[in-house]
């Protein structure tokens, strides 16, 4: 096989028109499964990699553990022999296009972690081969392409660009979301060299239904992650600190977004809630500023929105004291609450980083008797605690405690329902909007 570099370039880009490539995905979770089920859709025969036994089996049985991903479109596919899951690192060596979409969450200093990435290459690196390319697609502080992975596979003794491609394509995913899903999100892609940049443009190009923006390097793809979420976490503490004042001052917070975003131009609307969760917006910001600690650099808008988003879920804790003492003349170490809502975004079975977990420890320490209803999610762990949920949302239920907090806005939930049996309603996400009788409801 010709292996120079206009050779690799020339076969790669043949075999993704005729539907030859096989295709890897290392990671089968919220990023990396439904990725894996768009490319075998595709038509290119896939590969997914897991260290978890239960996911790997579950997927080759057609059952998903992922809202996003349809049991027959998995069964269909697996049945078809388009895709397999397996958690033997060695089915690698098949690959001739493998993409990285592990975790890379937080320490607990609030560091980057990302030994998953680190384990992941090395594991590809074992089984590396001429032809190969390589994906990052986990979201990573800009630079980790160039130096970490690249080091990582060059050690095998094979040349990036001239023996394999190397690129980053920072993943968008939008969990629960009706409308933007894996196939119909822009993709930004970025390759080591024109040739990569063209390749993996191309692959994922004859996967989404959108046309890639191709980047002229990873750093400049990695960078555009950070910008995406950073500019969410400002906005999001901005509009919190609003909603803050707001509420001193007596203003309906909500209103007030309303009225703003009637202006067709310079205005994008965001609201305020009970704190930030999920994978990217409190976490890719540590990861940016991270990286710019090394040249003395601090971003200090992201500081300061982080600090406010952050203190968000104590300051719901406070309002929940204030509107116990105001309301029923008790204090929170003597009343029965109720967190309606675990997972970070309404209709999701994911609660990572989710303020929901900390107003319900900060409760339990301050000693109210605290219990949780979600129709996704019946039980969560939190320091090293099992916490088990209600099993179903029953009059019964609200009638027993002294306040409802309202921490996800599901859609399966009938708040109309839960405010006609509540003493009280704290509502952070505007839940009950719309609702006739809001006369025990109070919002954030």
């Amino acid at each position: 096989m010709n292996c120079t570099k206009s050779g690799i370039r020339d076969i790669l880009l043949k075999k993704i028109i005729n539907r030859e490539i096989v295709a890897g995905v290392l990671g089968l979770g919220y990023v990396g499964l439904p990725l894996a089920v768009e490319i075998a859709k595709a038509g290119f025969r896939t590969l997914g990699f897991d260290v978890k036994k239960e996911k790997a089996d579950s997927v080759n049985h057609g059952h998903s553990y992922i809202a996003d991903v349809d049991n027959s479109d998995l069964k269909v596919l697996v049945e078809r022999g388009t895709l397999a899951a397996t958690t033997d690192f060695s089915e690698i060596r098949k690959v001739d296009f493998v993409v990285v979409c592990v975790p890379t969450p937080l320490d607990e200093r609030r560091q980057p972690d990302i030994s998953h990435v680190e384990e992941a290459v090395k594991s590809i690196a074992r089984y590396l081969h001429k032809s190969m390319v390589v994906v990052l697609e986990s979201t990573s502080y800009p630079g980790t392409t160039e130096e970490l992975v690249k080091p990582i596979l060059e050690s095998t003794g094979l040349k990036c660009g001239e023996d394999f491609y190397l690129g980053f394509s920072p993943e968008r995913i939008n969990p629960g979301g009706a409308i933007y899903k894996v196939k119909s999100i822009p993709k930004v892609t970025a390759g080591l060299g024109a040739a990569a940049g063209e390749v993996i443009s191309a692959m994922y190009e004859s996967v989404l239904k959108n046309k890639v923006f191709r980047a002229s390097s990873p750093s400049v793809a990695e960078m555009a992650k950070m910008l995406e979420n950073s500019y969410r976490s400002v906005n999001i503490g901005l509009i919190n600190e609003f909603a803050i004042f707001c509420n001193e001052r007596g203003i309906d917070i909500w209103e007030v977004i309303e009225a703003a975003k009637t202006k067709p131009f310079g205005f994008a609307p965001f609201y305020p809630g009970p704190g930030l969760g999920g994978h990217c917006i409190p976490v890719d910001p540590c990861y940016l500023n991270y990286k710019a600690s090394t040249y003395g650099f601090r971003f200090s808008m992201i500081d300061a929105s982080m600090a406010v988003n952050d203190r968000m879920p104590e300051y719901c804790v406070g309002r929940i004291s204030e509107i116990l003492g105001r309301r029923l003349g008790k204090s929170v170490n003597s009343s029965r609450i109720l967190v309606l809502g675990i997972a970070y975004k309404p209709d999701i079975d994911d609660c990572r980083e989710s303020p929901a977990i900390r107003i319900i420890g900060r409760l339990r320490s301050s000693g109210a008797d605290t219990v949780f209803y979600d129709p996704y999610i019946m039980q969560f762990h939190y320091h090293g605690k099992v916490y088990e949920g209600e099993r179903s949302l029953t009059a019964r239920l609200v009638r027993s405690v002294d306040m409802v907090v309202i921490t996800t806005s599901h859609s399966k939930v009938d708040y109309e329902f839960v405010r006609s049996h509540a003493k009280v309603v704290f509502d952070t996400r505007n839940a009950t909007k719309g609702l006739a009788d809001r006369s025990n409801i109070e919002l954030l």
